[in-house]
C-alpha cells in the first residue's frame, strides 16, 4: 500500500509540472524533511529546494499560523526558471506575507501577477491585487513612485482600475505623485479618463493634481481621452474639476475629438460648458466641430445649438462638402434641411454638385438639386456638374444623371467647341408640375402688383386688384408646394407673402398658408418640412400628436394669435366634429364676415362658441387643420378640413365673396376689390386606375366572401378618394366660377 501510495504522489508531482508548474498548493512541511529533497536557498519565509525524486526545484513559503503546512509557489524543471522566481518571490512577496495572513488562494492572484509583470514593484501588485493593507508596509511605501516598463506608477494602475478606495489610499497615505508621466506622456488623469470612473476624477481633482490639462504624447489631454472613448460622466468631472475646453491637441480641441469619434453626449456637455466650441477651429484644417460629423444624429447636436451650417475651412471646404465627397447621404441631407448652400464654392471652385458628380452619387446628386444647386455652375477649371457627370460616371447611372440633367433644363453637358453645333433644346415629355405656367403667373402676379402694366398685349386697369392663393391638403407632399412657390417667386421677383392678399390652405396647405403670412421663406419652409418628415412623421400610423404640436408651437410661437399678423389675409380649414353633420370651420386672422346666413342645418342642440381671432392660437389653428383621421388623433373637436375642403379654392371664394358683402352692408364699398386673380396649387396628380369591383354583398359561399371583402376594400378607397379630391368636379367648379366673374384662375397640381 506505501508503495501504491508513492507511486500516485510521483504521478501526481510529474503531471503538475506538465499542467501548471505554478499553481500554489498546500502541502505538508514533512514531505521535506526525507531524502530525495536538497534546501539550495533560503530567504525570509521563502525556500527553494531540488527534489531529487522527481527531478523538479521547489518553491515553498513558510506560514507561522500552519507550522506544518507550507505553501508550494512553484515546482518547475528548469533550475533557470527556479532560480529568477525564487529572486522575484523573495523580494516581492516579503510585504504581504508580513501584513496577511497568507493561504492558497490569496497568495496565487499575487505571484500570478509578479510573474505576468515582473517588471512591477509590490506597490504595483498591492494595487493590481486590491491589497490595500500592504500598502502601509515601509518597503512598499519605498516603491509607491516607482515606475514599471511602461514608465507607469501604482497610482497610474489603481486609476486605469478605477479603484477609488485605492486611488485615496495613496494619495492620502502615501502622498503618492500625481505629475510623473509614463512614457506615453500620460498623466494618472490621463489613465482615470480613460475609465467610467468619475469619482477617481473628482478625487484627483480635489487633491490639485496637476496634469488636468497636460497633454499626453497623442497630443491629448484627458478630456481629449474621455472624449473619444465616450466617457460622458469622465468627461463632466473633468470640466467640474477644472479641465479647460480649449486646450489645443494635436488634431483640434475636445470637442473635435467627440465629433470625431461621434460621442453625443460628450459634445453635449462640452457645450454646457463652453458654448463658444460650437464654432471652434482645428489647427489641422481649421474646421469648425461640423465638419467633423460623420452622421446626422451629430450634425443634428450641433445644428441645434446654432452652430454655422456654411462656414469654410482653412481649405476652403464647407461641411456639406466633407460630408459629399464622403459620400455620407443622411448627414447632408441633414445640413441642407438646416440651411445649407448648395452652391457655396470650396476649394477648386467646386460645389457640393461638383462632388457628388465626382463621386457618381445618384441619391445626393437629386438631393442637392432639389434644394436648388445650381446644374450650370462653373468651378475654377471652367466646368460645370454635367461636365464632371458627362466625364465620369459610367454604368447604369450615367444614363440616369444625364436626362435627369436635360430634365432640370441643362442643355450640354460637354463644353462647346468651334465646330460643335448649338446645344439641343430638350422637349422632355413628363407630367411635370407646369414651370412654364409658372412663369406666366409670375410675371402676371408681378404686373397686377404694380398697379397699371400689359400682360399678354391687354391694358391692366389702375385699380389693384385681390389675388388669392389656394393651398390643397397632402400632408409631406406639401413639398410640392413648396417647390411651385419657390419658381413662382423667382419668375415674381417678391417673395410669396407680397404677392397675394388672400392665403387659403387646407391642412399642410393650411400650415404652409400661416407660415407664408408670417414671413418664413421658401427655403426655409423647404428645410422645415424635411426636418418635420423626420421629427413628426415617425414610426407608423397614427403618428404622436406631441411632436407635431412641439413642432407647431416651436415654428409659431406658444402664445401668437391670429390677429398678431393682419396681412395678407388667412383662412385655414378644418372641420368642426362635435356634432353630425360635421361643419366646415375657418381660421382667420380677421373678424369673420357679419352676414346673415341661413343655418345648413336644423339646430336640436346648443355647442360650445368658436374662439374668436383675437384669442385663437396660431399653432392650434394649424394643428387643426392638419388633424387627419388615423394620422393623427383629433384637436379637439377639430378634425382636418381635407374632408370638406381638400382643395380649399371655392370656399374661399366664397368666404371672400361674404367678406365683401359684409363690407358693403357696413357702408364700405370703397374698400370692395375686385378678385383678380387666383392661383391654385395642388400637391400631385394621383394615377387614374381600374377598379375590379365596389359590389358589397351578403355572399353565399367562401368564393363570393373574397369578392364582397374586395368590394368593400375598394368602396372604402373610393370614398376616401372622393371625400379628399382635389381636383376634377372642384378645378372645374372653381375655373367656371373665375371665368364667370372675370378673374383668372391657374390651377397647376403637380405631377
Amino acid at each position: 500500500m506505501q508503495f501504491l501510495g508513492r507511486l500516485l504522489d510521483t504521478v501526481s508531482s510529474v503531471s503538475t509540472l506538465f499542467t501548471n508548474p505554478y499553481r500554489v498548493r498546500d502541502v505538508p512541511l514533512s514531505d521535506y524533511g526525507g531524502g530525495g529533497k536538497v534546501l539550495l536557498k533560503e530567504e525570509g519565509r521563502i525556500l527553494l529546494y531540488r527534489n531529487t525524486n522527481y527531478q523538479s526545484w521547489d518553491g515553498l513559503l513558510m506560514c507561522p499560523e500552519t507550522p506544518t503546512m507550507v505553501l508550494r509557489l512553484f515546482q518547475v524543471a528548469s533550475e533557470e526558471d527556479a532560480m529568477n522566481w525564487f529572486a522575484q518571490y523573495a523580494l516581492k512577496l516579503r510585504p504581504f506575507y508580513e501584513t496577511l495572513p497568507l493561504k492558497a488562494e490569496t497568495t496565487q492572484p499575487i505571484v500570478d501577477c509578479i510573474r505576468q509583470h515582473p517588471d512591477w514593484s509590490s506597490a504595483h501588485v498591492a494595487v493590481e491585487t486590491g491589497l490595500r493593507e500592504c500598502l502601509k508596509h515601509n518597503y512598499v511605501q519605498s516603491q509607491i513612485n516607482s515606475r514599471d516598463a511602461l514608465g507607469q506608477t501604482p497610482l497610474h494602475r489603481a486609476c486605469e482600475r478605477g479603484d477609488l478606495v485605492c486611488v485615496k489610499e495613496l494619495l492620502d497615505e502615501s502622498q503618492a505623485r500625481t505629475d510623473i508621466k509614463d512614457h506615453s506622456g500620460e498623466t494618472p488623469m490621463h489613465c482615470a479618463a480613460k475609465q467610467d470612473s468619475p469619482a477617481v476624477i473628482q478625487v484627483l481633482c480635489l487633491r490639485l493634481c496637476s496634469g488636468v490639462n497636460e497633454l499626453n504624447g497623442n497630443g491629448e489631454t484627458p478630456l481629449h481621452v474621455a472624449c473619444r472613448l465616450g466617457r460622458v460622466e469622465g468627461v463632466k468631472a473633468l470640466l467640474d474639476g477644472g479641465a479647460k475646453c480649449d486646450v489645443a491637441g494635436g488634431t483640434g480641441y475636445p470637442i473635435h475629438s467627440a465629433m470625431k469619434y461621434s460621442e453625443k453626449g460628450c459634445v453635449e456637455e462640452i457645450l454646457k460648458a463652453d458654448r463658444g466650441q460650437l464654432q471652434a477651429e482645428d489647427s489641422m484644417y481649421g474646421g469648425t466641430p461640423l465638419h467633423w460629423a460623420k452622421t446626422a444624429e451629430m450634425c443634428r447636436v450641433l445644428l441645434e445649438h446654432g452652430c454655422a451650417v456654411n462656414y469654410l475651412s482653412k481649405t476652403g471646404e464647407s461641411a456639406l462638402h466633407i460630408l459629399t465627397k464622403r459620400g455620407r447621404f443622411e448627414a447632408a441631407m441633414v445640413l441642407l434641411t438646416h440651411g445649407a448652400n448648395a452652391n457655396l464654392k470650396g476649394q477648386d471652385g467646386n460645389t457640393a454638385l461638383h462632388l457628388a458628380m465626382k463621386m457618381d452619387h445618384i441619391d445626393l446628386i437629386k438631393a442637392l438639386i432639389v434644394f436648388g444647386a445650381d446644374v450650370e455652375i462653373h468651378n475654377d477649371l471652367g466646368e460645370t456638374p454635367g461636365l464632371i457627370a458627362a466625364r465620369t460616371s459610367k454604368g447604369p447611372n450615367r444614363k440616369i444623371l444625364l436626362d435627369m440633367l436635360c430634365s432640370v433644363g441643362v442643355q450640354r453637358c460637354h463644353p462647346p467647341s468651334p465646330g460643335s453645333p448649338p446645344p439641343v433644346s430638350y422637349q422632355v415629355k413628363t407630367q411635370g408640375i407646369g414651370f412654364e405656367d409658372i412663369m406666366y403667373v409670375g410675371a402676371t402676379i408681378g404686373a397686377m402688383g404694380k398697379g397699371t402694366s400689359e400682360v399678354d398685349g391687354r391694358k391692366m386697369v389702375k385699380t389693384k386688384m385681390d389675388r388669392l392663393l389656394c393651398l390643397d391638403g397632402g400632408g409631406i407632399k406639401g413639398l410640392v408646394l413648396i417647390q411651385m412657390l419657390i419658381a413662382l417667386e423667382k419668375e415674381a421677383g417678391r417673395p410669396t407673402r407680397d404677392l397675394f392678399d388672400w392665403v387659403a390652405g387646407t391642412s399642410t396647405g393650411g400650415i404652409l398658408a400661416l407660415a407664408i403670412i408670417h414671413g418664413k421663406s421658401m427655403e426655409y419652409l423647404r428645410c422645415l418640412y424635411f426636418r418635420m418628415k423626420e421629427q413628426v412623421f415617425r414610426g407608423s400610423r397614427p403618428y404622436e400628436s406631441a411632436p407635431l404640436e412641439d413642432f407647431l408651437k416651436k415654428e409659431f410661437g406658444e402664445n401668437t394669435k391670429m390677429t398678431d399678423v393682419q396681412y395678407p389675409r388667412v383662412m385655414v380649414t378644418s372641420v368642426l366634429a362635435d356634432r353630425h353633420p360635421g361643419e366646415l370651420h375657418i381660421f382667420r386672422n380677421y373678424n369673420p364676415p357679419s352676414v346673415h346666413r341661413v343655418p345648413p342645418y336644423a339646430t336640436t342642440a346648443t355647442y360650445k362658441p368658436i374662439t374668436v381671432p383675437q384669442e385663437q392660437l396660431v399653432w392650434r389653428a394649424a394643428r387643426s387643420s392638419g388633424a387627419a383621421p388615423t394620422y393623427f388623433r383629433p384637436m379637439g373637436r377639430f378634425l382636418d378640413g381635407g374632408l370638406l375642403a381638400n382643395n380649399p379654392t371655392l370656399d374661399a371664394m366664397s368666404e371672400i365673396n361674404q367678406y365683401n358683402k359684409a363690407l358693403k352692408a357696413e357702408g364700405h364699398g370703397e374698400k370692395i376689390k375686385k378678385l383678380g386673380m387666383v392661383v391654385s396649387l395642388g400637391t400631385g396628380k394621383p394615377p387614374q386606375v381600374v377598379v375590379s369591383s365596389v359590389d358589397v354583398f351578403r355572399p353565399s359561399n367562401p368564393l363570393e366572401l373574397a369578392k364582397s371583402f374586395v368590394g368593400a376594400r375598394e368602396l372604402g378607397k373610393m370614398l376616401v378618394d372622393c371625400c379628399t379630391d382635389s381636383d376634377g368636379c372642384a378645378v372645374d367648379r372653381a375655373s367656371a366660377w373665375c371665368e364667370m366673374i372675370d378673374t383668372i384662375y391657374h390651377r397647376s397640381a403637380g405631377s
